[in-house]
């Protein structure tokens, strides 16, 4: 890796470190189903971050598919209602995504730049940072006006730690009944949502790994 390479990984991870100590004071607000969420007051901010953690029985390379598959996670990121890549270029993306919101508050959308760090102990991080003025802004959606942010990735033996951490400032007026509720939901429904899809695909996968021999038998059914 170059120099300058280093420095801009170095500099990245840092961003991430300080944006973390924003949010110290983490409080567990939800504990179920094998996931932990937690809260944090950020200062200056009128809402709170929010942070996920859950062990998936699944490598890592599998979870890192599910999430490059931009389109296809919006089944299981919360309210997620479309999700696109608009750019990749090396260990960076950019991704427009739009979100439905419970009724009065106007529907959001978001553009988020995600990059991608390798660790040497096979850990994979992305921070999201987000950045509205990528593209004008869309007829009926409410621009997510700052998103902050990472996924972090960590090998468990069979397993990966997943934790999904983030802190908004969701643009417009949003009902602090709305805010206070999302900030839970979020992180909980999202990572439920990838274990099941997680469970589905490696009931897909055991399904067409039996179809040789599901053929053959029906082969000599017939055959009889």
């Amino acid at each position: 890796m170059g120099s300058f390479k280093r420095v801009a990984v170095i500099c990245g991870l840092s961003a991430v470190f300080v944006s973390a100590a924003q949010a110290e004071d983490w409080k567990v607000a939800k504990e179920e189903q094998g996931i932990k969420v937690s809260l944090s007051e950020v200062s200056g901010s009128d809402y709170k971050a929010y942070q996920g953690v859950t062990v998936i029985k699944a490598p890592l390379a599998r979870i890192r598919a599910l999430q490059e598959d931009v389109a296809g996670a919006c089944a299981w990121i919360h309210e997620c209602k479309s999700q696109k890549l608009l750019k990749h270029e090396g260990d960076q993306s950019w991704t427009y995504t739009q979100f439905n919101t419970p009724w009065p508050v106007t529907p959001r959308d978001s553009i988020i730049h995600v990059t991608t760090v390798q660790g040497a102990d096979g850990s994979l991080m992305r921070t999201l940072e987000g950045v509205p003025a990528y593209l004008p802004e869309e007829k009926g959606y409410v621009r997510v006006a700052a998103v902050d942010g990472f996924w972090k990735l960590v090998p468990k033996g069979d397993s990966t730690e997943v934790t999904y951490q983030v802190h908004t400032e969701p643009g417009g007026s949003v009902p602090a009944m709305v805010a206070n509720k999302f900030v839970v939901d979020a992180p909980f429904n999202t990572l439920k949502a990838l274990k099941r899809v997680r469970r589905s695909l490696d009931r897909y996968s055991s399904l067409v790994s039996m179809l040789p021999a599901i053929c053959i038998g029906f082969h000599g059914l017939f055959a009889g």
